[in-house]
């Protein structure tokens, strides 16, 4: 029998469940690569095919495109994308090899100045971007872009002569934060969670909680949302919780917050699943494509943490 990503006879989660009901929502709407993730991650489906639908996205310079980030399309290679593509192999346990030797070919070629990476590169120009990431001819460096690739080439044990400067860029941009807003935030802790420097990285988290709740980019109560800013240029319902910073709880960001305003987190998580059985997307939506693509990637990440926070899900 052909591979398809899943068992043929997996196990069935219980009807009306939050998994059961997730799986629907994915086979309805996802792409072929989010179907073979849930597969993978939720019914012992194989990591061969989620390579094999991974691959589709993949470019000959070893960059990826073709809207593997959705608000990004068109078929150009971009650090996004791409940082994404590391993550997918990542999941499934397949982040090495010659296939990461040609990512970090592409991650050199790229890079900045400094050695790192750009949220977007100008060749995105013609194509289709969400107006809220800016095309322009000489980008700049950016945590943003640079912390979860770095990150996740750690975390893998990945050595190549992109990433010493890569890193080093990372601790500088860490350290020397003073305002910031959660996306950068969560990318400076997809760093340090996989940093190799670990009493280095304590630190560094210790200062970055202080900060995240001195200037409460973390909405602590989700019952009194209105206390708490959304960060400019953000959708009004952009907050972030406590579980978008401690995506588990080996998380260095899990120390920043009390078990009390973890479970509140989790249960406005968990609460946050749509009648459809999927969740929804927090940022601004500016066309229906791309919501419909990110909504099945949303739920399989709120899945996870769920999962990893040991809070039954079917």
């Amino acid at each position: 029998m052909a591979e398809t990503g899943a068992s043929p006879l997996p196990p069935t989660p219980p009807v009306h469940s939050p998994l059961f009901r997730a799986e629907q929502f994915v086979w309805l709407t996802a792409r072929v690569l989010e179907q073979r993730l849930f597969a993978y991650h939720f019914l012992h489906g194989g990591a061969d095919p989620v390579e094999t639908a991974l691959d589709a996205y993949r470019n000959d310079d070893g960059g990826y495109g073709h809207g593997l980030e959705p608000d990004l399309r068109g078929p150009v290679s971009q650090p996004l994308h791409t940082g994404h593509a590391l993550r997918v192999l990542d999941a499934v346990g397949r982040c090495g090899g010659q296939r990461v030797e040609r990512v970090c070919r592409y991650l050199t070629s790229v890079s900045t100045g400094d050695g790192a990476l750009p949220v977007i590169h100008p060749g995105q120009r013609g194509y289709p971007a969400a107006p809220f990431i800016p095309i322009v001819d000489d980008p700049s460096s950016e945590l943003l872009a640079t912390g979860p690739v770095v990150g996740v080439l750690h975390r893998n044990e990945v050595w190549h002569a992109w990433l010493f400067r890569a890193t080093d860029f990372c601790w500088q941009a860490v350290e020397s934060l003073e305002k910031s807003h959660p996306y950068e935030i969560e990318a400076a802790v997809a760093f340090l969670d996989s940093a190799p420097d670990r009493a280095r990285a304590e630190a560094a988290a210790d200062r970055l909680g202080r900060l995240v709740r001195q200037h409460r980019l973390a909405a602590l109560d989700p019952d009194d949302l209105a206390a708490y800013p959304v960060a400019p240029g953000y959708a009004p319902t952009e907050h972030h919780f406590p579980h978008d910073y401690a995506k588990s709880p080996h998380s260095l960001a899990r120390a920043w917050f009390t078990d009390d305003e973890m479970s509140r987190s989790l249960d406005f998580l968990a609460a946050q699943q749509q009648e459809d059985g999927g969740w929804p997307i927090r940022w601004r939506q500016w066309s229906p494509g791309p919501a419909l693509e990110a909504r099945p990637m949303v739920t399989i990440e709120a899945l996870h943490t769920l999962r990893a926070y040991g809070r039954a899900i079917g």
